[in-house]
């Protein structure tokens, strides 16, 4: 099962949720409604190079794909499925381009 961590208020989140909701591939994992959800996704951004260009931009790093091999990655394609449409700035964690 490929896990997708994300937030409900992310559009890039939602538009890859999207295609992923009742497919039994994917588990969707909003962390923005447990705590413990967060702290997992944490652990990943904190200790995986895929996040250092993220970490860099201010960006949070979501949406967040963790394949069934165990590879962590930012790009939705290698998780079979699509990326939203480039429009304009994506989410950073000082709220801009959200």
């Amino acid at each position: 099962m490929i896990k997708i961590y994300g937030m409900s208020s992310c559009p890039d989140c939602t538009y890859v949720w999207e295609q992923a909701k009742g497919n039994p591939t994917y588990e969707i994992i909003d962390f923005g409604h447990h705590v413990s959800d967060l702290k997992a996704f944490l652990r990943l951004r904190d200790h995986n190079s895929v996040f250092d260009e993220a970490r860099a931009r201010g960006a949070a790093g979501i949406p967040c794909f963790v394949l069934e091999d165990g590879r962590v990655t930012l790009v939705p394609e290698e998780a079979g499925l699509s990326a939203r449409p480039v429009q304009g700035q994506a989410c950073s964690l000082d709220g801009t381009g959200c």
